[in-house]
Parts: structure tokens; C-alpha cells; sequence
């Protein structure tokens, strides 16, 4: 923990989360929220409200203060790579929302900014570190499912017949993508720790049900080497219950919000159907970061797949747009 409070300004209240991340700030015991800055005044001047610090339209001006040492980016997506660097050349350490960058290589060149710059940057990648997802990786990696073969995971909520979801989570030009690019996100790096960050092939389908510009619903499967199989799932038109499904050749495993609960069968569980233990969740994201920027260390592990999770949902775009299969870029 710091000995002194890591003084933080939102960027952005474009994203849903941005009040959560401002919160998670106030409650921290090693940040202070002390400003807010946003490209849309009126948006910018009611979360600094809610959160009684001052609000500027002067980004330069705010990364030029001695009393900011740090920033949370909710933005909207396609000037993530712009503020982010920004920040870093500023000496800001970085929290942001994902997807971190629109490409690969905008990922690549945002993290060597903040590597240069000495500043830590982390990804809001938070169901990386649920105990639910600690308990199926040992799991995993125990062998006890024999050789994994299929994973389902999906997220849904109904934001977008409720409607609750900002309008602004429709515009391609800002948001870039819809259900898959934000949603989906959280079913996609959970497919890629279970099964592994590059399958060989990403089918997609992307639909509309309420019209917009971009997909309100989406499925994207993802083909291994070794000849595993993933789905992935993500929608703003139907509240399901958050689900995972695993399954290999000695056993499966689900799980389900609903319940809050892990259950596993097969072979290798006696073929009868047991409630597994489930940790506690570890440090989350943001708490990762206050002790990264603390200690002047680098999340290795949340930037590499911050990068594979870009690498991914720009295959499953592709995909989606090609409607067809497609192999996921190198």
C-alpha cells in the first residue's frame, strides 16, 4: 500500500463503468479521486457532481497537474489508443476499460508507451479473477477432465430491449462493435485461458434484433489444433443467466451465476454429479494496478492477454463480416 493516497481523474464517462471505477477509487484506501475530464461537458460535469470533484474540458491541462498521478480511461473505444498515450507521456499511470486498443498492433504500441513512460497500466479484465474461474483452471490444469475438448461461455444481459444500454453503445464509429466488442469480451478471454489464446479457426455471427448499426447478439466458435471447440456468447437482448460450460474426455464442469455454484461429472468425479469448491476471488483489476503503480511493477500477465483478447474479437469482426470462416490472424 502507498504511503500516500494515488491521486486519480476519470477519463471519460462515456462507458457504463466509468461510475464503478470512480467508486472503486473512493473506496480504495490507496487512491483519491480528485477530477474528472470529459469530451462531452454535460456528461463530464454530472459524474463530477456525483462524485463531488471539480470537472475540466482541458485534458492537457489535467495530465500537466502535479497533484494527478494517475487515470482510469472509460472513454469510448476508438480514442482509447490517443489517451491512453497521452496519459503515459503525461507520467500517468493507466487504468482502463477493454478492449484496450482497436488493433493489435494500436495494443502493442499503447503498452510500449507506458513501458517507456515508467507508468503502470492494467486492463479491466475482471472475470479473469473470479474464484469460480481459479476453481475450473485447477481444474483444468489438474487433468482431471482428461483432454478438454469444448467450452461454452456466455453473458447476456437485456440492455438493449430494456432499454438501460446508452445509446451511444450503438455507434460503430465510437463503440466500433457492439454485443461481442464489449460484452463478449469477458466470454472471450475466459475461452482463451480455458482452451488457449490462438484457435486456428473463428466462425461468427453477428445479428440485430432491434435494428442498430451494430450486432445486439452474437456467436462466435473458435477451432483449436486439437480439435477443441469454443463458443462464445454475448447479448444486450436477453437477461440469461452469466453460464460456463467445460467438458473433455474424462469429465465437465458448470457453472452458473444463477446459482453461484460449480458442478462437475463424469468418469473422473465417480460418474456422479459433485459441487466443487469455489475460492474466494482474488485482487481484481483495479487493486492490481494501485499495487502495481505502488511497487513500479508490470502486469505481465493481464497485458498479454489484453493483446490476445484484441487479436480475437478482431478475427470474430472479420469473421462476422465475411460471413464466414475464417482463419484468426497471426
Amino acid at each position: 500500500m502507498p504511503s500516500t493516497p494515488l491521486r486519480v481523474a476519470v477519463l471519460g464517462f462515456w462507458h457504463v463503468h466509468a461510475g464503478d471505477y470512480a467508486q472503486q477509487t473512493v473506496d480504495h484506501p490507496g487512491t483519491e479521486l480528485v477530477a474528472v475530464w470529459d469530451d462531452d461537458a454535460d456528461r463530464g460535469r454530472e459524474g463530477a457532481e456525483r462524485f463531488g470533484v471539480p470537472y475540466t474540458d482541458d485534458l492537457d491541462a489535467l495530465l500537466a497537474r502535479d497533484d494527478v498521478d494517475a487515470v482510469t480511461i472509460t472513454t469510448s473505444t476508438d480514442v482509447h489508443r490517443d489517451v491512453i498515450e497521452r496519459a503515459a507521456a503525461a507520467g500517468k499511470h493507466v487504468f482502463t476499460e477493454k478492449l484496450l486498443a482497436l488493433t493489435v498492433e494500436e495494443c502493442e504500441a499503447v503498452i510500449a508507451a507506458c513501458d517507456a513512460a515508467g507508468v503502470a497500466l492494467v486492463v479491466s479484465l475482471p472475470r479473469l479473477y473470479h474464484g469460480s474461474t481459479a476453481a475450473i483452471r485447477r481444474e483444468i490444469e489438474d487433468g482431471r477432465l482428461g483432454d478438454v475438448t469444448y467450452s461454452r461461455v456466455r453473458l447476456s444481459h437485456d440492455g438493449a430491449v430494456a432499454p438501460w444500454l446508452p445509446e451511444r453503445f450503438f455507434d460503430p464509429a465510437t463503440a466500433i462493435g457492439g454485443a461481442l466488442t464489449d460484452l463478449g469480451c469477458h466470454p472471450v478471454y475466459l475461452t482463451q485461458l480455458f482452451l488457449g489464446a490462438r484457435p486456428d479457426t473463428v466462425e461468427a455471427v453477428y445479428r440485430s434484433y432491434t435494428g442498430r448499426a451494430v450486432e445486439d447478439h452474437a456467436v462466435v466458435t473458435v477451432g483449436y489444433p486439437s480439435q477443441a471447440i469454443g463458443v462464445i456468447e454475448a447479448g444486450f437482448v436477453a437477461g440469461t443467466p452469466f453460464t460456463i460450460d467445460v467438458a473433455g474426455t474424462r469429465g465437465w464442469l458448470a457453472y452458473s451465476d444463477r446459482e453461484a455454484r460449480l458442478t462437475a461429472g463424469g468418469p473422473a468425479y465417480g460418474d456422479e454429479t459433485v459441487t466443487l469448491d469455489v475460492p474466494a476471488d482474488t485482487q481484481d483489476a483495479f487493486g492490481q494496478w494501485v499495487g502495481h503503480a505502488a511497487a513500479g511493477t508490470r502486469a505481465d500477465d493481464n497485458l498479454d492477454r489484453a493483446v490476445e483478447l484484441t487479436r480475437l474479437v478482431v478475427a470474430a469482426n472479420h469473421a462476422a463480416a465475411a460471413d464466414t470462416l475464417v482463419g484468426a490472424p497471426a
